[in-house]
Parts: C-alpha cells; sequence; structure tokens
C-alpha cells in the first residue's frame, strides 16, 4: 500500500512537472524552430546581464525590468562574463539572418540572446519573458526564430471614439509583448480631428466635434505616443484620411479638402507636422470618396514625399503614385497579382468591428496573409484594424467588444510564422484534420496566454474546439420562422437519427453575410429553410452554471437595428435545455431602431450578463433551432446574420 502511495505520489508530481514545462513552452507567436533539451537554467539566481555594446543598454534595461517583476535583482554589464555564474548575455551579431530574427540559447550556466539589430535582441527578450513564468528555472532549448512578415500592424481609429493615452499605451504593450511592429493611428474623421495643430486650433475645437467633444492629442501627448512606440520597437503610422472622411475639417475650415483652398491649407497642415513629427512612413487614406479633384491625391502624395515620407493609402482608394503602399481592405486581385512593384498590406477581412469574438480567432488564426506563406518585396505584411465606427459608452467598451486581445495574439502568431489557409473561413474543421490539430494546440496556448498575462483585462474567449454540434436540416419553411419540424418535436431521438452535419465551435457560421467569400458551415445554403443543431453538456452533479447564448452578433460598424423584446433575433431563432425554452435576454433598448450615437449595451453575449442554467447531473441537451427566410438584409446597415453562439462562460 505504501509502495502504491509512492507510485501514485510520483506520477502526479511527473504530470505536474510536464504541465509547468508545456505551460512555460506555451510561445505566442510560436518561434521558427524550438529544441528542448535535457536540463534546466536556474534563473532566479541570475545577478548579471552582460552586454556586447553600449547600444544594447536599453534592451538590458527592458530585461531588467521583467527579472524585477519576478523579484530577481541584477545589475548590467559591459563585456563578456568573467565568472562561471548564471548570467544572461546580450549580443548584436552580423550575419545572413532577416531583420528583427534572433537566437535564444539557454542552458545550464547562461541564457544567451543574439540578433542581427536590436528589435531581434528585444524580441528575444519577450520570447525569454514568457518562458520564464516559472520565476525559479527555464527549460534548456535552442529557438532560432525570424518573422515571416516584415509589416506586422495593428490600426486604431481614434477619430470616431476617443481612446486615452492609458488605453492606447495598453494596447502598444500587448502589441510589443507579440512581436507587431506597427501602429497605424487613423487620429481623423468625419466626427472628430483628434491631433492638435498650432497653426489651425479650429481642427480641435470642440464645436467642432461631434463625439467626445474636446478631447484630442497635444503634441507633446502625441510625441509620448511616438516614443512609447519606438522604445517597444514599433513604428506609428500616423493618418490623416484625405478627400473623404474629412467632414470635421470642413467643419473647421469651412472649405471642402479638395478646393483649391481646401488643398493649400492641407499642405500647410502636412508641413507643420512632417516638421513636428519624425515618421517615416503617412497614411493619406484617399478611400470612400468621390474625387472631383483628379489631380488631388497624386498633388499630395508628391508633397508629403517631398519630406522624405513614404506614403500609404487604402486600396481601394484613391489615384495613388506608384510608390504609394496600398492597404487592401476589399478583394483586388489587381494589386496582388498585377505584374507590377506596388507594395501592399493585407487588412482584407481583418475588420474586428464585423467578427464574433470566436470566430475571429478561428478566421484571423487560418489567415494566409496577402495570399502568401511569407512575405515578399511586394507583399509586406498585415494590419489588424479595430474600426468601432458606433459610440461607445466607455471607452474600454471598443476592446471589449471587438475581442481586441484574442484576435490580436492569433494575428500576432499568423503575422510572425506565416502560412495559413488560402481562402477565408468562419468555422472550424473547414480546412481538414491538420488544421484543425494546429489550431487545436494554438487554443491551448491562447487560453494559458489569457490566464497568466490578461488578468483584469477584458479577454472574450473560451475553449471552443471541445464544443461539437449535431446538425439537421435543411427543411423548407416557405418562409415562415415559426414552423415546426421534426428535431423539435418530443418524440425526436438523437441516437436514430444521422444529422446532415457536424460542426465545431462555440459559435457556428451557418451562412456567412459576406458569402461566398468567407466560407461558413452549410455547403449550400438555401433560403427559406430551417436548421437545428444539436450539443451535450456533462454535469457531475445537479449545479448552476452560466453560458453565453447569442444569435446575431452585432457589428460594431454599422447602425444596426437591436433585437425586439421578447426575441433573440429577428429570424425567431430559439434554443431549448434539456426540452425547456431559454427566454432571450430582456433587452435594454429592445426594438432601438439603428443609431450609430446610441451605444450598444447589452446586445452581444460578450459584453452583457451571461445566462444562468440549470444543469442536472449526466447528460444536459441544447437544442438550437436557426431558421432563416431571404440572405437580403432590410438594408446595408442590418445584414442577416445566419448564427448561433452557446459556451460555458468565462465566469464558471
Amino acid at each position: 500500500m505504501v509502495v502504491m502511495k509512492r507510485l501514485i505520489f510520483f506520477f502526479v508530481v511527473i504530470i505536474a512537472f510536464t504541465n509547468t514545462i508545456k505551460a512555460q513552452v506555451a510561445l505566442i507567436p510560436q518561434p521558427t524552430s524550438l529544441n528542448l533539451k535535457e536540463g534546466s537554467f536556474p534563473i532566479a539566481r541570475v545577478k548579471t546581464i552582460y552586454i556586447s555594446s553600449e547600444a544594447l543598454r536599453k534592451e538590458a534595461f527592458v530585461l531588467k525590468e521583467v527579472l524585477q517583476g519576478m523579484g530577481i535583482s541584477v545589475a548590467i554589464k559591459t563585456g563578456n562574463a568573467k565568472k562561471i555564474t548564471p548570467y544572461v548575455s546580450l549580443s548584436l551579431l552580423k550575419s545572413t539572418q532577416k531583420k528583427e530574427a534572433y537566437q535564444l540559447s539557454i542552458n545550464q550556466k547562461r541564457i544567451s540572446i543574439t540578433a542581427e539589430d536590436n528589435a531581434g535582441v528585444f524580441y528575444g527578450i519577450q520570447t525569454l519573458k514568457q518562458l520564464s513564468t516559472n520565476k525559479r528555472v527555464i527549460p534548456n532549448l535552442e529557438i532560432k526564430d525570424s518573422p515571416a512578415f516584415a509589416w506586422r500592424g495593428y490600426m486604431v481609429d481614434v477619430g470616431r471614439n476617443f481612446q486615452s493615452i492609458a488605453l492606447l499605451k495598453q494596447q502598444i504593450d500587448v502589441m510589443a509583448a507579440y512581436k507587431l511592429n506597427i501602429f497605424h493611428f487613423h487620429f481623423t474623421e468625419d466626427i472628430a480631428w483628434r491631433l492638435a495643430s498650432k497653426q489651425y486650433p479650429q481642427l480641435t475645437n470642440s464645436d467642432n466635434m461631434i463625439r467626445n467633444k474636446g478631447q484630442f492629442y497635444t503634441e507633446a501627448e502625441f510625441k509620448e505616443l511616438i516614443n512609447y512606440c519606438k522604445d517597444r520597437h514599433i513604428t506609428l503610422v500616423p493618418e490623416i484620411d484625405m478627400p473623404g472622411h474629412s467632414a470635421a475639417f470642413k467643419r473647421a475650415m469651412g472649405v471642402d479638402m479638395q478646393s483649391d483652398s481646401g488643398v493649400h491649407i492641407l499642405k500647410n497642415i502636412l508641413k507643420e507636422f512632417f516638421t513636428t513629427y519624425n515618421l517615416p512612413y503617412f497614411h493619406i487614406g484617399a478611400d470612400e470618396v468621390k474625387i472631383t479633384n483628379k489631380n488631388f491625391v497624386p498633388e499630395i502624395s508628391a508633397f508629403v514625399e517631398s519630406f522624405g515620407k513614404k506614403t500609404v493609402g487604402w486600396e481601394p482608394g484613391g489615384n495613388f503614385n506608384t510608390t504609394t503602399i496600398r492597404q487592401l481592405w476589399m478583394d483586388d486581385a489587381a494589386v496582388i497579382a498585377g505584374k507590377n512593384d506596388i507594395q501592399y498590406i493585407d487588412s482584407r477581412h481583418l475588420y474586428l468591428n464585423h467578427m464574433d469574438p470566436l470566430e475571429s480567432v478561428v478566421t484571423i488564426f487560418n489567415r494566409q496573409l496577402c495570399d502568401v506563406d511569407s512575405g515578399n518585396a511586394k507583399a509586406l505584411g498585415a494590419t489588424l484594424c479595430l474600426w468601432p465606427d458606433r459610440r461607445v459608452a466607455n471607452e474600454d467598451d471598443a476592446i471589449k467588444m471587438n475581442a481586441v486581445y484574442p484576435a490580436m495574439l492569433a494575428f500576432a502568431e499568423r503575422a510572425w510564422l506565416g502560412g495559413g489557409y488560402a481562402g477565408w473561413v468562419a468555422n472550424l474543421n473547414l480546412n481538414g484534420d491538420k488544421a484543425l490539430n494546429l489550431f487545436k494546440d494554438f487554443e491551448t496556448r491562447l487560453l494559458i496566454h489569457k490566464k497568466q498575462y490578461f488578468k483584469g483585462l477584458p479577454f472574450p474567449y473560451q475553449q471552443q474546439s471541445n464544443v461539437t454540434w449535431q446538425l439537421y436540416g435543411p427543411f423548407k419553411n416557405d418562409g415562415d420562422l415559426t414552423k415546426q419540424f421534426n428535431p423539435e418535436l418530443p418524440d425526436f431521438n438523437l441516437d436514430n437519427e444521422k444529422p446532415a452535419l457536424t460542426a465545431l465551435g462555440g459559435t457556428i457560421i451557418l451562412r456567412h453575410w459576406w458569402a461566398p467569400k468567407i466560407k461558413a458551415v452549410l455547403p449550400e445554403p438555401a433560403e427559406n429553410t430551417t436548421w437545428y443543431a444539436f450539443t451535450k453538456i456533462w454535469s457531475d452533479q445537479d449545479t448552476v452554471k452560466d453560458f453565453w447564448i447569442g444569435f446575431n452578433n452585432l457589428s460594431r460598424s454599422p447602425a444596426t437595428d437591436s433585437p425586439l423584446a421578447g426575441t433573440w433575433d429577428n429570424h425567431k431563432s430559439e434554443i431549448w435545455l434539456n426540452g425547456t425554452l431559454i427566454s432571450p435576454p430582456e433587452w435594454k433598448n429592445a426594438g432601438q431602431k439603428g443609431d450609430s450615437e446610441i451605444p450598444l449595451v447589452d446586445e452581444g453575449y460578450e459584453y452583457r450578463k451571461p445566462t444562468t442554467l440549470p444543469l442536472k447531473k449526466g447528460w444536459n441537451i441544447i437544442r438550437v433551432k436557426a431558421p432563416i427566410g431571404s440572405f437580403k438584409g432590410k438594408n446595408w446597415q442590418n445584414p442577416e446574420k445566419w448564427m448561433f453562439t452557446f459556451i460555458q462562460s468565462p465566469t464558471n
């Protein structure tokens, strides 16, 4: 008996140790090459960081702060280690490596980070930080790592909804931790102009703003933001959208941007900007506007470039010069496949404001950015975009409602590692078993990071790769969305009925509202049909648990109507637990006609109180009814989203 207890204890210790090692090497983004070795390094005993030159002192201070956060005090010294004691060395070595590449080597005596440039050393430190969760020892290993894409960006729109410097820094810190290197700052819009100008102070006068009146960034604040990015090897790319999205400019200046006087004023603004701030790129927008002055975009582009800046513009957009980097926001094969040297950035279907939180991680993780496995002279990389067009009640809502951090980590993985799959998918198991297994591995790492690094921050994501649905249909409803079919009758027996399809995930999109461009669960969706979906939940005892339930995850951009009282959505969708109908929430703005100035408050499952349900001991059956009439929405503000979400809430 004693021997058995010792064996059990031994195996428990081994399992715990193995799980600890797994957690320690749960890296995001996953390195290009990782080779685990026997033994470990006693990081708690480190006393010194050695740097090969003074050029690395700033990175050494970054590492020193990481170690101090673990309770480890260290000194920084220049030169080679003189004693055989645990230490860390940071070195710049000229080689054939790519920019930002690094090597991380750990053995019993030392940790060594070598790189081609300072950015590579910085990224090696970020990887080391993720390996240091134990705070005592780190597994011995060799990592050789480099990015697939040179441009790994994240964009925020502060023109529509102002964000404080503190919130911007929070997002920049997450970017840096996950090796993103471009911060696209969209600070002008129809709603407001958010950056102070000495020559034209009326641009930021509160009378000329529609939202967040009087809130803008001073010269000192913007310089602070630029330097905050620079310290983290992130390049800030400013955008003045022109000549479209410029109603705030017109209110302030009394002229249209495309007029002669408008161009003159704009050049003065740009000259002031370029003589005040030193940045290599400048985004001129030029999307979603009727060009009345055919010389506007070429003239402004040439003016910007005369200051030594590289221009960036939205594609489709204006009549750009060939030297302008195109940021794709719709499918544009002409730019990608064209026989030209035009450089481009991919932001197609990378708008978080249109994505369901669970969908966003799936679709972004599976993406093949720029339609290539890795970047080249034309395909620079991609930018993930946050466009909360609709007014938000609190600035944090933009982060929570758009699932910024789960999506950002999926994007960081794909932008650094490359690969992915051609085409766009909205759900799991649509690219085969290999893709599913890769996603499961990423999801495991994602949830470890959620627990370790995002305490107190909005991170609306739950494990979903273990949720299986049996789908039955299609049943022709002839436009009657309340029509009942066999799967909702009392004598329907799951064990005796073969499903038409099997799907995985917490959010199931039956037909994407941008079909056929984006692939969803149903291979041949049809109007005026009803589908049913079933899943099972096991409970060890009678209990109550919280769940996320939703049927129409409203985009945060258009002025979409709120659900009617007593309904989940406008499709008459329903859901049952063990045969008992689950009532929809009591919507605070039930039936509210869409209005961009009225914030969303409880329309999305990720930002309202979860639904509490009683589970019985044993298996519990969830049944979903998902009818659809026409695929054509009432208007462009109200697309037909044929989808549903059911998954346990993080509050459990």
